[in-house]
């Protein structure tokens, strides 16, 4: 049985002009597996839990997939969406982790805000991500922008933001925007962050109304409503976080390949590569935050054949046209990563050495005045 897909699908995705979808090099699509659908029993019925609220990003996400890996299964599968909200998503995870079942029946969705309670040692944290094994990935990307009234150009407006504090409208310090201020603290700018955004869209209008002198959007918000703004010369792109290429290096963003990364800018301010705890904090979150933003998990101790089965129905539908088309507007230009490739670039943003965590630690309670628990 499969989960009509009128229920799933953006009622605008038959509207939307062909486009095609930006490779990047994190895709693993080309990784061939010699397990064949038949050789794993998938069950009839699988319950994919979602720890957010129905209609959130996440959600939204999932129910995007759900038709996609429904009808490229042996059987087509019913499944099930299982919305568990609470907590940022740390109560829905939880409980994946006590009560999910090992046989392919039980899968979850996971975010940035999964991801960083678990890093950071939140204490309401009771999963482990040692614990799960990545079927698919989906990454985003974000880009750094100023006021005109910085600078006219990148290097006007970076040199006037080494020189003077300037305001950013933020979320909080250890959400999606810290991998940002880590970026920022990097390159010696004196940001004076205002906390409590209820989004990050909240930090746009205030950019917008002249209340912030920089801001930063994810890519998707920021083609949609921050490249208008750099058109009308009112906005002027800094930096991009750039990508992750299978190797787990840093590369150019190829939604936009004329804008330089932080790290060739820290390169060209500083004379050498970045590098260090600090490094390390940015580079760890940054990965499990925006290369890895969203994840469909596994318990480990599902049969292999069976993970082998799930990761090649993600590839069999990702590289056709179809698919491109429609995701071109729920995930943005970038391509899922799936398999081999996700899930050693989770295990590395997810392995922080207590050197790191110390450092983390200070640096938000000397500069954000937060102190991890």
């Amino acid at each position: 049985m499969m989960i009509p897909r009128t229920e799933t699908k953006n009622p605008l995705l038959g509207k939307l002009k062909k486009a095609a979808l930006l490779g990047i090099a994190i895709t693993g699509i080309g990784l061939a597996t010699s397990v064949q659908a038949q050789d794993a029993d998938v069950p009839g019925n699988i319950k994919w839990t979602v720890p957010f609220g129905v209609g959130g990003g996440t959600d939204v996400w999932a129910r995007f997939f759900a038709p996609w890996l429904s009808e490229s299964l042996p059987g087509e599968p019913t499944i099930m969406i299982d919305n568990v909200p609470g907590g940022g998503s740390i109560n829905g995870a939880n409980l994946f982790a006590i009560r999910a079942r090992a046989d392919g029946s039980n899968w979850l969705g996971t975010s940035a805000s999964t991801q960083y309670p678990a890093m950071l040692g939140d204490p309401r944290v009771r999963y482990d991500y040692n614990d799960w094994t990545p079927i698919l990935a989906t990454p985003t990307g974000g880009v750094v922008y100023a006021q005109p009234s910085l600078g006219e150009t990148a290097d006007t407006a970076l040199d006037a933001l080494l020189e003077q504090p300037v305001k950013l409208a933020a979320q909080n310090p250890t959400g999606v925007e810290l991998p940002v201020l880590i970026a920022l603290d990097m390159l010696g700018a004196d940001v004076q962050a205002v906390f409590g955004m209820r989004s990050r869209g909240e930090g746009r209008l205030a950019f917008e109304r002249g209340e912030a002198d920089i801001d930063f959007q994810t890519t998707s918000a920021y083609l949609s409503n921050v490249e208008p703004l750099v058109e009308a010369g009112k906005a002027v792109p800094l930096f991009s976080l750039g990508v992750l290429n299978d190797e787990g290096q840093i590369v150019r963003d190829p939604t936009f390949p004329d804008l330089p990364t932080f790290n060739e800018i820290y390169q060209a301010r500083h004379g050498e590569a970045p590098s260090g705890q600090e490094y390390e904090a940015f580079r760890k979150f940054f990965a499990s935050g925006y290369a890895l933003q969203k994840l469909i998990m596994v318990p480990k101790d599902t049969p292999q054949p069976l993970i082998d089965t799930y990761r090649q129905a993600a590839r069999d539908f990702v590289g056709t046209d179809a698919f491109k088309e429609a995701a071109a507007a729920q995930l943005g230009p970038y391509t899922p990563v799936i398999g081999d490739v996700a899930q050693r670039h989770l295990e590395d943003a997810m392995s922080i050495d207590e050197a790191t965590r110390d450092w983390l630690a200070n640096w938000l309670q000397s500069e954000h005045d937060v102190k991890l628990q």
